[in-house]
């Protein structure tokens, strides 16, 4: 296995930068190539997940005087700062039990003649139950946004691409979801009218922030340079292991979002170094998905340990292996010998949402023992190439000796 601290794998498989894609594109812009990769009409590009995530809920907002968003109680802390950012009021929803899809009773229960929307999670690439929000909103008279915001390529077992049967979709392009402009989002609609009111809402709602870009500029070209596995020793292996050894969970998955969220146009030319990275995507998530299944494979041959994974035909995108363990104490004894590894061994989210206490003002309490549950006993193992049998091989006889 990779035993040098200069060889650090990354947490999730990110498409890895060419040079080349620096050079502007000339050809198809990146809303054509998003457009035609996802088998839609048309695809909005925005500053970041996130941020299509807010131009979504103030369209929606716009047209109702319904308040309440319901979301999943495990998910992206970013989800409720957009909820927040939006004026509106968050509901959440628990998991299944031993799942990763909100909970069918608790979600019909939740949804009433205030709610605006239902938020259906893509969680690491898995492709959601996204039918039943869907009745459940049709229902209520609600909307259906979903978060593919880790799932950029993946498909329903119709073929469909995830992101697409709601009525509104987001991906992010944030680094280590796949391709990305060092922040970026894509949005997508299945009606026309209503993507017609997003393009308005964006013109109203997102200036053009020369700094902002600037920043992210900067970060992009960083991210060419050290997006390998001696760089990343540098700039996630370190401050990963610093805020481990502080005690510090939440900065080291950096779960630690600010408050407020930026709202920017993403400029032509990191829209077009994600074009000219594009063709690439497909070729790299189907090695990925290959991978995958024989590392996942392996890891199911461990008595107790649940490798999450997609219905029958469903196809994710596999940036990491999700992995729940037998219990609480299994899964911590599991990342005291392999977080601080460079071998790519992270957490997801550390907690349910009403456990951040940097939260407090903005997530209700709540019941919601199934998140909290899978918080408690889930790791990810990194599915980049970079990460090699060997490497790999340590882990899963890690993870057996553990829980035997």
């Amino acid at each position: 296995m990779p035993r040098s601290f200069l060889h650090e794998v990354p947490p999730t498989a990110g498409l890895p930068p060419h040079w080349r894609d620096l050079g502007f594109s000339r050809t198809h812009s990146l809303a054509e190539c998003a457009a035609e990769f996802l088998g839609v009409d048309e695809v909005q590009i925005e500053c970041s997940g996130t941020a299509a995530l807010v131009v979504a809920l103030t369209v929606l907002k716009r047209r109702s005087a319904r308040t309440s968003v319901v979301v999943p109680a495990y998910t992206c802390p970013l989800v409720a700062i957009a909820v927040a950012h939006c004026g509106l009021k968050l509901r959440l929803c628990d998991l299944a039990p031993d799942g990763i899809d909100m909970d069918a009773a608790a979600l019909a229960a939740l949804c009433d003649e205030d709610t605006l929307a239902i938020v259906p999670t893509h969680l690491a690439g898995r492709v959601a139950d996204v039918d039943t929000a869907v009745a459940c909103a049709r229902h209520a008279g609600a909307w259906v946004i979903e978060d593919a915001a880790q799932a950029l390529g993946a498909r329903f077992a119709d073929g469909s691409a995830a992101g697409t049967r709601g009525d509104i979709g987001f991906f992010s392009l944030a680094v280590g979801k796949g391709l990305t402009t060092y922040e970026g989002g894509l949005l997508v609609a299945r009606d026309a009218a209503l993507r017609t009111q997003l393009r308005r809402c964006r013109e109203d709602l997102v200036p053009f922030d020369a700094a902002w870009e600037f920043k992210r500029t900067l970060k992009l070209l960083g991210y060419h340079a050290f997006y390998r596995p001696a760089g990343l020793a540098f700039v996630y292996g370190l401050p990963r292991r610093r805020a481990l050894r502080a005690g510090d969970a939440t900065a080291a998955v950096g779960d630690d979002f600010p408050l407020s969220i930026p709202l920017h146009r993403l400029g032509a030319w990191r829209q077009s170094v994600g074009a000219r990275a594009f063709v690439r995507l497909r070729d790299f998530l189907d090695a990925g998905a290959a991978q995958a299944r024989r590392r996942c494979a392996r890891l199911a041959q461990i008595p107790g340990i649940d490798v999450v994974g997609d219905d029958a035909n469903a196809q994710g995108t596999w940036p990491f292996l999700l992995l729940r363990l037998p219990s609480h104490a299994s899964r911590d004894a599991a990342l005291a010998e392999l977080w601080t590894t460079p071998l790519g061994v992270s957490r997801l989210f550390i907690h349910a949402l009403p456990d951040y206490a940097y939260l407090a003002a903005i997530v209700p309490a709540a019941a919601v023992p199934n998140a909290r549950d899978f918080a408690a006993r889930t790791l990810t193992v990194s599915n980049s190439p970079w990460l090699d049998d060997e490497g790999f091989e340590h882990i899963r006889h890690t993870l057996e000796r553990i829980v035997q």
